[in-house]
C-alpha cells in the first residue's frame, strides 16, 4: 500500500502519533496479509468448500481450453470439491519426460477455484478481507464478477479488500485464477491454493495489517523495556476518536496480565493512519532462548468510548541478539553457535500443501540432530513455520528473493516485475514477521546474478537493507553469496551480516581473506556443504573422491559424495571450529526435496554454480552421457530423506552439534549375502571422542579422533556375517554402544507411528512407518518389497512414499514399493467424527501388520 506521510507529528505521556494517509494502488489492490503471530478478532479459515478445476496444459500432455469462470453465473457444479490448502501439482502423474528440476510433476497449466458464501445483512458497514497466506501463482481473485485483487509471486501473502463488492445478505461467488509455467521456476514450487485463507471483519476503525509492532531496547533479568508500536487505519467517511489499549500477558498464563497501556485519546480523519506508541517495562522477564522459548501476547483493543471496535493479538518474545565480528552470533549474551540448514517449502510426499503437524514434525527431526536454525530458502515460508519455530526454539533466516533483475529462468519473478514490486513485497515481507523472536536476519537475496557486479548490486542491495531498517532497526539484513568476488566489491558492505556460500573449500581462503579485508562485517556460511547421498545405499569400493560414489541413479550413503561446489560436512566443521569469529552454517539441505536432482539433473540452473567455461562443459557433457529422460525427480541434497528417514549424515551432524548427548553411529548396515570376504569399510560417528570396534565379539582396535576430525574410520574391515558393534567413550569413560547384525530374509511386516492419538480435527496427520523384520523381529534393510494399504475407520490415507529419488509412482498410490527398507505412510483424521483409525498393510509371502490409532475431538 502506498502511504503519504503528513508533516504533523504529536507525543502525548509514553504514547507518540504519527499521521500518514491511506494510498490505493492503481487497478487492483493489493494489501498486507497477518500472519498466526498477528490475528484479528474476527478472523476466520475460508478453507472449506472449494470448486477447483484445471484448464490449459494438464498431465500426460493433455490441453483444455479455458472458460471465463470469474463470471457469476457459471456453472460449475460438476468441478471437484476440496478443502485449502491444496497442490493440485502433487496430484501427479509424474511424468518422465518432465524436468527434473521441478520435480517431474504436472504443476504447469491453468488452476480455478470457486466458492459460494454468504455474508449476513448485519455485516454491512464493516470492512471485510481476504488473506492469502499465499497462492502458486500469478492470482487474481474475483468477487462476483468484479476483480478485486490478487499477487502475481507465488510465495508472498497478499490481502484483498471484499467489502465494496460483496452482497450483504445474499450469496457471493468468489473465483481466484492460477497460472504456472514450467519455466517458473528452479525446484517444485507447488500449484494452487497451497496455503491458508481466511476471512477478516473488522470494524472500519481498526489496527491496520501487521499494525502491532513490538520491540524490548532494554533487557536485563530484572526488568525488559516493552515498546509497542499501534498503526490505527480509519476506513470510514468520518473523522473518529478512539483510544488503544494493550495487555501483555505470558503465553504460558494467559490469565495473568504482567503490563498494561492505555493511550490518550487520539483523533482521525478518515482515510488516514496514525501510529501510536507506547511503553512499558515487565519486572523479572522471562526470555525467549532455544531451551526455553518463552513466549507473550499483547492484546490490543480499539476502543470508541467504552466500545471495542477492534481487538489484535500479537505473539512476541523477549531476547537479544548480537552478531560481533570478530566473535561470532550471540542470543542474550551468550555465544551461540548457528547449526543451521536451508529448507525448501514443500513437505515431501504431500507436495506444498502447508499443514501445520507435517511442518511441526520436520522441526522436530531436526532439532533431535541437533539444529538450531532454518534459512527459508529462498523465499517467505508459511506463517506455520514462523509459528512452530517461535514455540519450539528455533531460530529463522527469513529469505525473500532468489533473484533480483537478472532472471535466472525464463519466466521467473526477475526483470521489470521485481523493479516494479520489489519494495513493497520486501515491506510486507518483514512487517508480516517481525515480532517472531526466532527471526534473527532478513535476507534479501540468494546468489543473485547481479552480485559480481557491483554496479548492479550495491544500489540495490543498499536500497533493501535500507528498507529493512526502515520496517526492523532491530535485526540485521543479510545475503547469501557464491561468488567469492560479493565480498569485496562493495556487496558485502551493504549488508549488516555477510553469508557465503561454499567457502569453506580450498582451505577457506575466501572465508579468511574476508575476515582480513572486512575486519568490521560479521560472517556466516549462508550455504554449505552440498553433499549427496541415497539413504542406506552403498556402492564400493568406497572413494574418498568426492564425485564417486554414483551409480544407478543412486548416490553412496558412506557420507563421502558431493557435488563439485561442495563439499562433505567435514570440511566446514573443520573451518568453523578454525575460525569461531564465523558465526555458523547452513546445510543445503536438511530434508531432500522435491525437484533438482544433481547430480541426475537435466537443470541448465546448476551451470549458475560453476564460474569457468570449462569447468561448465565438463559438467554438460557429464549430464548428457545420463541421456534426456533420468527418472531422478527429487533432490539427493538431505541430511533427511523426502519423507523424513534420516540418511547416514544425520549422525555425524548430531554427534558433532550434540557434543553433551551420548551417541554412537555405525555404518553400512551388516547384511551382505555375497560380499562375504571383501573389504568392507565401517566408519563411526560419535559424540564421544574415541571409540572401539567388534566384529562377532573380536576387538578391530580402537581409535582415538584427532584434531579435526569428525569420523573414525576402519578401512579395511573383511565382511562376516554376524554382529558388528561399537563402544564409544568419552574422557576414557563409557559413552554409548550401538550394534548391527546380519539378518535373515523378511518374515513380516512391521509398522510404527510417530503418534498414537491424534486431533479429530480433518487435518492432524499420523506418519506411520513401513519396514519388514526378519523371523527374529530384526529390522531388515535393502529390501524394496511392494506391499498394499487399506484403511478403515475416522481417518484416510492422503500420502505415501519411500525416499528413493527415482521413483514416479503416484503419492496417493495403495500399493507402493519400500526403498532399502522402509516407506511412509500419512493418515490423516476425518473432522465430522473422532474414533479409531486402523491401517492395514499386506505384502505377498509375508505376515501382514495393521496399526491402531485413535482420534479425538479436542
Amino acid at each position: 500500500m502506498n502511504k503519504c506521510a503528513c508533516q504533523r507529528r504529536c507525543y502525548n505521556g509514553n504514547f507518540m502519533m504519527k499521521k500518514i494517509k491511506i494510498g490505493c494502488l492503481l487497478g487492483i489492490q493489493i494489501l498486507l496479509l497477518s500472519g498466526l503471530n498477528a490475528a484479528e478478532k474476527n478472523r476466520t479459515e475460508f478453507n472449506d468448500g472449494w470448486k477447483f478445476e484445471r484448464f490449459g496444459k494438464l498431465p500426460a500432455g493433455a490441453y483444455r481450453e479455458e472458460p471465463d469462470a470469474s463470471i457469476i453465473d457459471f456453472n460449475d457444479s460438476d468441478w471437484r470439491s476440496l478443502s485449502l490448502p491444496h497442490d493440485y501439482g502433487i496430484e501427479g502423474p509424474a511424468e518422465i519426460n518432465l524436468r527434473g528440476n521441478t520435480g517431474k510433476m504436472p504443476w504447469a497449466g491453468v488452476g480455478w477455484y470457486r466458492k459460494h458464501f454468504s455474508v449476513d445483512a448485519a455485516d454491512q458497514g464493516q470492512r471485510i478481507f481476504l488473506d492469502f497466506d499465499a497462492a502458486m501463482s500469478r492470482s487474481k481473485v474475483y468477487l462476483n464478477g468484479q476483480l478485486v485483487g490478487g499477487q502475481h509471486y507465488g510465495y508472498f501473502a497478499f490481502r484483498v479488500d471484499l467489502t465494496d463488492a460483496l452482497n450483504y445478505g445474499g450469496e457471493n461467488v468468489l473465483a481466484v485464477r492460477l497460472f504456472n509455467d514450467y519455466d517458473d521456476a528452479r525446484w517444485y514450487p507447488g500449484a494452487g491454493l497451497y496455503r491458508n485463507v481466511y476471512l477478516v471483519k473488522t470494524a472500519p476503525l481498526h489496527v491496520a495489517q501487521y499494525g502491532v509492532f513490538v520491540t524490548t531496547p532494554e533487557v536485563s533479568d530484572a526488568s525488559a523495556t516493552i515498546n509497542v508500536k499501534t498503526a490505527v487505519t480509519n476506513q470510514s467517511d468520518h473523522t473518529q476518536a478512539f483510544i488503544v489499549e494493550h495487555q501483555i500477558v505470558s503465553k504460558e498464563s494467559p490469565a495473568a496480565v504482567v503490563a498494561k497501556m492505555t493511550s490518550a485519546k487520539q483523533t482521525l480523519a478518515a482515510g488516514e493512519i496514525l501510529d501510536v506508541e507506547g511503553a512499558t517495562t515487565i519486572d523479572s522477564p522471562t526470555r525467549w532462548d532455544l531451551e526455553n522459548p518463552h513466549l507473550y501476547h499483547v492484546i490490543t483493543k480499539v476502543k470508541i468510548g467504552e466500545n471495542v471496535v477492534d481487538e489484535y493479538t500479537t505473539d512476541f518474545g523477549i531476547r537479544t541478539i548480537e552478531f560481533i565480528a570478530d566473535k561470532g552470533f550471540f542470543l542474550n549474551g551468550e555465544r551461540v553457535q548457528i547449526k543451521g540448514v536451508c529448507m525448501h517449502h514443500d513437505l515431501g510426499p504431500l507436495g506444498a500443501a502447508v499443514n501445520y503437524r507435517a511442518i511441526e514434525r520436520q522441526v522436530e527431526i531436526l532439532q533431535e540432530m541437533g539444529s538450531n536454525a532454518i534459512r527459508t530458502s529462498h523465499n517467505p515460508p508459511a506463517p506455520e513455520l514462523i509459528e512452530i519455530c517461535n514455540r519450539l526454539g528455533v531460530m529463522i533466516v527469513n529469505e525473500a528473493f532468489d533473484y533480483w533483475v537478472e532472471p535466472k529462468g525464463k519466466n521467473d519473478y526477475g526483470g521489470d516485475n521485481f523493479r516494479k514490486y520489489y519494495e513493497e513485497l520486501l515491506r510486507n515481507f518483514v512487517r508480516r514477521d517481525r515480532n517472531a523472536p526466532s527471526v534473527i536476519m532478513w535476507s534479501v537475496g540468494n546468489e543473485v546474478k547481479e552480485q559480481g557486479y557491483a554496479d548492479r548490486a550495491v544500489p540495490l542491495v543498499r536500497n533493501m537493507t535500507k528498507v529493512v531498517k526502515e520496517e526492523d532497526p532491530t535485526r540485521p539484513s543479510t545475503i547469501g553469496c557464491n561468488n567469492q568476488w560479493a565480498g569485496f566489491n562493495g556487496v558485502q558492505k551493504e549488508v549488516g551480516v555477510f553469508g557465503y556460500n561454499y567457502k569453506a573449500k580450498e582451505e577457506a581462503k575466501y572465508y579468511i581473506k574476508f575476515m582480513e579485508k572486512n575486519p568490521e562485517i560479521p560472517l556466516y556460511g549462508s550455504e554449505t556443504a552440498s553433499a549427496i547421498s541415497s539413504r542406506d545405499q552403498y556402492f564400493f569400493p568406497v572413494s574418498d573422491d568426492k564425485g564417486e560414489g554414483i551409480a544407478n541413479l543412486q548416490v553412496s550413503d558412506y557420507v563421502l559424495s558431493a557435488v563439485p561446489w561442495g563439499y562433505i560436512p567435514d570440511v566446514e566443521f573443520a573451518v568453523l571450529d578454525r575460525f569461531p569469529a564465523i558465526s555458523g552454517e547452513f546445510v543445503w539441505t536438511g530434508f531432500d526435496y522435491l525437484g533438482e536432482p544433481t547430480p541426475f539433473n537435466q537443470d541448465k540452473t546448476n551451470l549458475l554454480n560453476f564460474h569457468t567455461k570449462a569447468e561448465r562443459e565438463a559438467f554438460n557433457q557429464k549430464m548428457a552421457a545420463l541421456g534426456n529422460k533420468t527418472p531422478s525427480r527429487s533432490s539427493y541434497f538431505g541430511i533427511i530423506d523426502l519423507c523424513g528417514f534420516p540418511k547416514n549424515r544425520y549422525y555425524i551432524y548430531q554427534a558433532h552439534w550434540r557434543p553433551d548427548y551420548p551417541m554412537v553411529h555405525v555404518l553400512p548396515h551388516w547384511t551382505w549375502p555375497g560380499r562375504e570376504g571383501e573389504i568392507t569399510p565401517v566408519h563411526v560417528f560419535t559424540s564421544g571422542d574415541e571409540a572401539e570396534l567388534f566384529l562377532n565379539g573380536k576387538s578391530l582396535g580402537r581409535k582415538k579422533k584427532g584434531e579435526y576430525e569428525y569420523r573414525l574410520r576402519w578401512d579395511d574391515v573383511i565382511y562376516q556375517p554376524g554382529e558388528l558393534s561399537v563402544v564409544a567413550y568419552k574422557d576414557g569413560k563409557k559413552w554409548a554402544e550401538t550394534s548391527k547384525q546380519t539378518v535373515g530374509e523378511p518374515a513380516a511386516v512391521q509398522l510404527e507411528a510417530d503418534r498414537s492419538i491424534l486431533k479429530a480435527d480433518g487435518r492432524d496427520l499420523a506418519f506411520v512407518t513401513v519396514s519388514l523384520a526378519d523371523a527374529q523381529g530384526r529390522y531388515v534393510p535393502s529390501t524394496q518389497n511392494r506391499f498394499d494399504l487399506s484403511i478403515e475407520g475416522s481417518g484416510e490415507i492422503i500420502a505415501v512414499g519411500n525416499g528413493d529419488s527415482t521413483n514416479l509412482e503416484s503419492f496417493q498410490s495403495l500399493n507402493y514399493p519400500l526403498f532399502n527398507g522402509l516407506a511412509l505412510v500419512v493418515v490423516k483424521t476425518d473432522a465430522s467424527h473422532a474414533g479409531d483409525i486402523v491401517l492395514k498393510v499386506e505384502s505377498d509371502g509375508l505376515k501382514s501388520a495393521s496399526i491402531t490409532l485413535k482420534s479425538e475431538k479436542q
